[in-house]
């Protein structure tokens, strides 16, 4: 196992897309939730144990090789707001592009047969990391930090806040990132003795009512 796959995988660089998403962060920030470093942590932690725990498992099963499409519709059981599903499939599709060129494999290019349009990008992710010979853990590690490091770097670009806080922000949840990784991982090998049923089912409803009032915007600077 490479660990030096993981930092490529997790890079920012890694052209997967998510800098054209803001995780719901642009869309908090327009209704006045999020104004600052403290209510960005707020937000964060918020979406950390929900849409991130969710992702983390998502992907930790991937990564164990849990079959992808019945994991895809356990992810799109778990995401009410179609205008949410609709950028997981985008990031997705985008994700399973660039790992497809980074690490060739034959499960990313059977799931990009299955899904021709995009897979879930927390699914995807795991894929990736297996395909990368990495495990469930990394995988989750690297979906609980996407869940909280896009919004934290889109607020720095939306409020013009200072980079450093934002970063600081990130760094006080690192032990919270941790229990999510643990709970997501254990979940995960759940999933693989008795099904997706297992799976976490965390509900974060402001970031799915935010993702369908953001959609209609007529001029917004994020995707999501």
């Amino acid at each position: 196992m490479s660990r030096a796959a993981l930092l490529v995988l997790a890079d920012g660089r890694f052209p997967a897309g998510g800098h054209a998403h803001s995780g719901g962060a642009e869309a908090a920030v327009k209704a006045g939730r999020v104004t600052g470093a403290g209510s960005l942590e707020d937000f964060c932690r918020g979406r950390l144990h929900t849409a991130g725990r969710v992702a983390a498992a998502l992907a930790a099963s991937a990564a164990l090789g849990v079959d992808p499409v019945s994991l895809d519709a356990a992810a799109d059981a778990r995401t009410p707001s179609p205008a949410l599903r609709v950028a997981a499939r985008k990031l997705g599709r985008q994700l399973l592009r660039a790992a497809r060129a980074v690490w060739p494999s034959g499960e990313l290019d059977a799931l990009a047969r299955a899904f021709p349009k995009g897979a879930h990008q927390p699914v995807v992710l795991g894929v990736a990391a297996r395909a990368a010979g990495l495990g469930p853990v990394d995988a989750a590690y690297c979906a609980v930090y996407e869940s909280v490091s896009g919004p934290a770097s889109a607020t720095v670009r939306l409020l013009s806040l200072d980079p450093f806080e934002a970063t600081a922000v990130l760094a006080r949840l690192a032990h919270e990132m941790d229990l999510v990784v643990d709970q997501a991982v254990e979940a995960a090998r759940e999933v693989v003795d008795n099904g997706v049923d297992a799976l976490p089912a965390s509900s974060s409803p402001l970031l799915e009512i935010g993702a369908e009032v953001h959609a209609a915007w007529a001029v917004r600077l994020f995707a999501s």
